[in-house]
């Protein structure tokens, strides 16, 4: 006898499989086990209790070719049994042995096929249903896909992220923007193996949707744990829809599955239908025996026709309401747009209006769902939504930079502002305008930023700096920063996507752009229009502009600071400069320069100047600086200028001239007549000597003549008795002269990387100058007298 539990693991799929199986698929699964166990009943009586009886026909031989149980009706029983004659036949005392053989040569000779096989064909036209029914979760293609959706979709259903973010975004769950790191009790009551009490609390939320949590609670690292798990959760759903709705397998398989099944059923009920009255209580049989029994014909009786009619009869039954199935199956598939499927009731429901619409085997899969609970394909659509993700990133930053994280990355910044300054964060955290103290805020590599409401508590917010964080601000936020923010610092690979609102915080007062202009712009160098920024007084732009932007008129009035930094392209046609009056501080930086731009010279305010990183040679047009009168600063280092002329004795009014980086071989003695110069720097060139005229400057109080080529120094040098700093490292200086003790203030001296073989003790006389302010190799150093270096190392 076969047990029942052997055919188990055929009408039993994966409890996790049941999502996928609708109504029909069900009843289905049911019909087959009723259906199997008629086979297996069929099959057990055939191989334990089925036989035949088979008795001798009384015909005479001559009627051999009639049917030996044709007569054997009720009402001609007692005519034949009256006109039965005694038979003679061989007697051979086997009469047992003679019956049991004619038994089984009947059985297996005259029964029908049908009646003999019906409870195997039973089992096989099951067995071959329950294939194709379940034929699509095992085939690699399809199991493969079928097993991660619903790995995904059950965690997604259980995952306490799933309640809050339907909560949340549909606005049933109310709170301030200080609140939302609050752990919603709402989750732990319907996270996994939450029981009676996770209940009440959720009875409890109901209670008083009203309820706002104002202390925050504290974090637990479970609740952080459920966090990174809704966000891995996100990156597997993104992931299995790109891949999944690539293609239609699913949807095919499910299809050509069915039509097998619908084929199989048609062909099933026809020959049923036809041999099923092949099922017979009578049989009757004809073998050529007469040498052996006597007789030749034979009627049999076979046991177990009548329950095996019954049994046939009842299968056919469930074979119809089978096929049935296949037929709705078959109107469901083709009826329906199965391909496709809309979250629209679930966007109107929930308010997560950016749940995107799925096709091909995701949609198919979705409609599955559907039949079988849509809570499924609802809680599922929350990890589709870019808006419950972002809410999930917020909560997640929020639960990992607390307040009292961010007040230890306070620091001052150079302008002397408390700054905050937060890096390649996939967010910025709500716990960030819980800081009012913070007076400048630095946002780096942080996408996606939407400033909240809460932005309005940073009430000493003066500088603020977007590098390659692109930012939203509502309307609200808008005026709360119009008139307070004074720096905004904005860095984008170009320049177009600089946020408009910028272009209207009319309190600005310095404005620091980069970017690059796109190429059919940099031409041009088109800028939104500067017109509203009324107190505007600096302004950085480093891209990659043909021209000074056109914009930069509409500020004219009033720009004190001007920083163009062209990151080596040619800047042409800055005639429009003349217009900047009142300008003090003008940087034209890598701008592709080969002469001093004339429009520099009609700037009658200008104060500092600086053409570093240009392609300078020469500096002839440096006599036309003195119409500058009010010109302090000039930088013209990292340039290629070979000589400084002349006529620089014209600018008497200059403290600061920088020409390192550049080609100087001599220095004019002319230099000598800028008397106001404080700081002069002409390090990094290839000067070979000093002019005397160096003495003249009285007022010199900072040279640097590092990395040159100087032997030697003038005793000049040394009358500049209000130099504070003397750079002379990397030369070819053999001795210092004990003139230098002639510096009485000098605080910093550094002479490493020179050929000194030994330094003036008159070092000592230097009361300024320090062992931490002296640079020298510490050979020469441990040379000084004992009492010269205790005066050095004095505090």
């Amino acid at each position: 006898m076969i047990p029942v539990a052997e055919f188990k693991q055929f009408t039993e799929q994966q409890p996790a499989f049941k999502v996928l199986k609708p109504w029909w698929d069900v009843l289905a699964e049911y019909l087959t086990v009723a259906m199997l166990m008629i086979g297996v009943f069929g099959c057990t009586l055939q191989v334990t209790q089925d036989k035949i009886i088979c008795l001798p026909s009384h015909e005479p031989r001559e009627n051999l070719s009639e049917a030996p149980c044709q007569q054997l009706l009720p009402q001609g029983v007692s005519e034949q049994m009256g006109g039965l004659r005694e038979l003679s036949g061989l007697k051979n005392n086997l009469d047992l042995q003679q019956y049991s053989f004619i038994n089984q040569l009947c059985y297996e000779t005259a029964l029908h096929w049908y009646a003999k096989y019906f409870p195997y064909l039973v089992v096989i036209h099951t067995l071959i249903f329950m294939v194709c029914t379940s034929f699509w979760f095992k085939f690699p293609g399809t199991s493969s896909k079928i097993e991660h959706f619903i790995s995904i979709l059950g965690k997604c259903f259980d995952s306490p992220w799933t309640t809050r973010a339907l909560s949340e975004v549909s606005g049933e769950n109310h709170k301030g923007p200080a609140a939302g790191r609050a752990v919603v009790t709402t989750v732990s009551a319907t996270g996994a193996g939450s029981g009676k009490a996770g209940e009440g609390e959720k009875e409890k939320v109901l209670a008083e949707p009203e309820k706002v949590v104002t202390e925050p609670p504290v974090v637990t690292l479970l609740d952080k744990k459920e966090g990174e798990q809704a966000k891995a959760l996100f990156e597997k759903v993104k992931k299995f829809r790109v891949h999944v709705e690539e293609g239609d397998i699913l949807y095919s398989m499910y299809i050509r599955q069915t039509v097998l099944k619908v084929c199989k059923f048609f062909a099933i009920l026809v020959y049923n239908l036809v041999y099923v009255k092949k099922i017979s209580f009578l049989v009757s049989c004809r073998v050529e025996t007469s040498e052996v029994t006597g007789y030749a014909s034979f009627c049999c009786n076979h046991t177990k026709a009548h329950l095996f009619s019954k049994l046939a009869f009842c299968y056919i039954s469930f074979v119809c309401v089978y096929g049935i199935t296949c037929l709705y199956t078959l109107y469901w598939l083709f009826h329906r747009p199965l391909k496709e499927y809309s979250f629209r009731s679930v966007r109107e429901e929930t308010g997560m209006n950016d749940i995107p619409d799925v096709k091909n085997d995701f949609a198919f899969m979705l409609h599955l769902i559907d039949q079988y609970d849509s809570l499924y394909s609802k809680r599922f659509a929350v990890f589709l939504s870019e808006v419950s993700e972002s809410r999930l990133k917020q909560l997640n930053l929020n639960h990992e930079w607390t307040p009292e994280k961010l007040r230890q990355k306070l620091q001052r910044n150079t302008r002397g502002r408390l700054e905050l300054a937060l890096c390649m964060l996939p967010g910025l955290p709500d716990t960030v305008f819980e800081l009012s103290e913070v007076e400048a805020l630095r946002l780096e590599a942080i996408c996606d930023i939407s400033f909240p409401p809460g932005l309005s508590q940073l009430v000493n917010l003066q500088e603020l700096s977007l590098l390659h964080s692109p930012a939203r601000l509502p309307f609200s936020s808008q005026i709360f920063l119009r008139d307070r923010l004074k720096v905004i610092c904005v860095k984008f690979e170009e320049l177009r996507e600089v946020p408009l609102w910028v272009f209207g915080l009319r309190g600005l007062e310095e404005l620091h752009l980069e970017g690059l202009f796109p190429p059919e712009m940099a031409r041009a160098a088109t800028l939104e229009s500067l017109r509203e920024l009324k107190q505007l007084k600096v302004l950085s732009l480093r891209s990659n502009a043909g021209k000074v932007p056109a914009s930069v008129t509409d500020v004219a009035g009033h720009l004190q600071r001007l920083s163009l930094h062209n990151d080596g392209s040619r800047l042409l046609a800055l005639n429009s400069l003349k217009k900047l009056a009142v300008l003090r501080e003008l940087e034209l930086v890598a701008c592709g320069l080969e002469r001093i731009p004339h429009a520099v010279f009609s700037l009658g305010a200008l104060q500092e100047l600086d053409l570093k990183d240009n392609h300078l040679r020469s500096i002839e047009e440096i006599l036309s600086f003195q119409h500058c009168r009010k010109l302090v600063t000039l930088r013209l280092w990292h340039n290629q200028i070979a000589y400084v002329p002349e006529h620089v004795r014209k600018l008497r009014g200059l403290e600061q001239l920088y020409l390192s980086h550049n080609k100087l071989e001599t220095l004019p003695p002319q230099l000598g007549q800028c008397f106001g110069l404080r700081l002069l720097d002409v390090s990094h060139n290839g000067l070979r000597s000093l002019p005397p005229e160096v003495g003249l400057l009285q007022s010199l109080q900072h040279l640097a003549l590092s990395y040159n080529a100087l032997e030697s120094l003038p005793d000049e040098l040394f009358f500049c008795q209000k130099l504070r700093t003397l750079l002379l490292g990397y030369n070819h200086l053999t001795q210092l002269s004990p003139h230098v003790a002639a510096l009485r203030i000098l605080s910093r001296l550094e002479l490493k990387g020179n050929r000194l073989e030994a330094l003036p003790e008159e070092l000592g006389d230097c009361k300024g100058l320090k062992k931490s302010g002296l640079l020298v190799e510490d050979t020469l150093y441990e040379g000084l007298p004992a009492e010269v270096r205790e005066k050095m190392e004095e505090e």
